[in-house]
């Protein structure tokens, strides 16, 4: 592969956009990047990343897969692949290209052939029961990241409890608790890629 591809999968509303977005703003000065968003039936999340102005418009990609979010990250990656080889032609010089995924379940996974890295995002809103419910998003991806954590008391969400079944449920694999509100954690996901980008 030319450039380091890297996939942030996760359930509807846990902040995947969000955290693409400040991935982008905080990387594009260092290197050169592009993306591509998978949504059903639009392009919302690659408007919303041209309105927020991550990066220039040409560099974002919306791919609208018509269908179940993970087929077009996993069974069938076709339409991915195709939009990923049109923004390397475009830009020769990329060093890194994000894939965002349609919102999905805890069972969305990528393609091999796809990315080399996968992020995968929850938020605490949804439970602190989320990180031992398990699935290969929570199990077997590089980076887990544990969004929302300012919503924690508002919800009933134990912090200490999503810490330990994290730890249980991933053994040695990285996890990050995260506010990209306020971007806590967010250096140290930054950290995360650049370390993968030597």
């Amino acid at each position: 592969m030319s450039c380091l591809r890297v996939g942030i999968a996760g359930p509807v509303g846990s902040g995947k956009t969000a955290l693409l977005d400040a991935l982008c703003k905080n990387l594009r000065d260092q290197y050169p990047i592009a993306v591509v968003t998978n949504d059903i039936y639009t392009q919302e999340d690659a408007q919303f990343l041209v309105r927020s102005q991550a990066l220039a418009p040409e560099r974002i990609l919306g791919v609208e897969t018509g269908g179940c979010p993970h087929t077009a990250i996993r069974e069938d990656a076709s339409i991915n692949l195709v939009a990923i080889e049109q923004l390397e032609r475009k830009f020769a010089n990329l060093k890194l290209i994000f894939l965002e995924s349609g919102g999905d379940n805890l069972a969305a996974t990528f393609s091999p052939e796809l990315v080399d890295l996968t992020i995968y995002v929850i938020d605490v809103a949804a439970g602190d029961k989320i990180p031992r419910k398990g699935g290969p998003g929570i199990t077997k991806s590089d980076l887990l990241v544990i969004n929302k954590i300012d919503l924690a008391p508002m919800v009933g969400a134990d912090l200490g409890v999503m810490d330990r079944d994290a730890k249980k449920m991933r053994g040695d694999k990285p996890f990050i608790f995260t506010n990209l509100k306020t971007r806590e954690g967010l250096e140290r996901v930054i950290a995360f890629i650049e370390k993968n980008l030597i």
